[in-house]
């Protein structure tokens, strides 16, 4: 499966991150340990919601969807 991904910082308020993995449970410790530089600094990280795609293309393009203008204000609206 190919997850796109929604994470809340439990330290910094307003601090969100949106992200691609195949592998969610891992991507989010690896998160949460400091592996991912633009993260680190506000963990830790709280999994808000995620949507699981059987095909990569689709997941990718959910993603960038989502990191987009119109994007950011339907995840508003519907995930946060």
């Amino acid at each position: 499966m190919h997850y796109v991904y929604l994470m809340q910082s439990a330290k910094t308020t307003g601090q969100r991150y949106i992200g691609y993995t195949t592998d969610l449970r891992q991507r989010i410790i690896d998160h949460n340990s400091g592996k991912n530089v633009s993260t680190a600094p506000h963990r830790p990280w709280k999994l808000r919601t995620y949507v699981a795609f059987s095909e990569k293309p689709q997941a990718l393009e959910f993603e960038t969807y989502l990191k987009s203008g119109s994007g950011h204000a339907f995840a508003h609206r519907r995930f946060w």
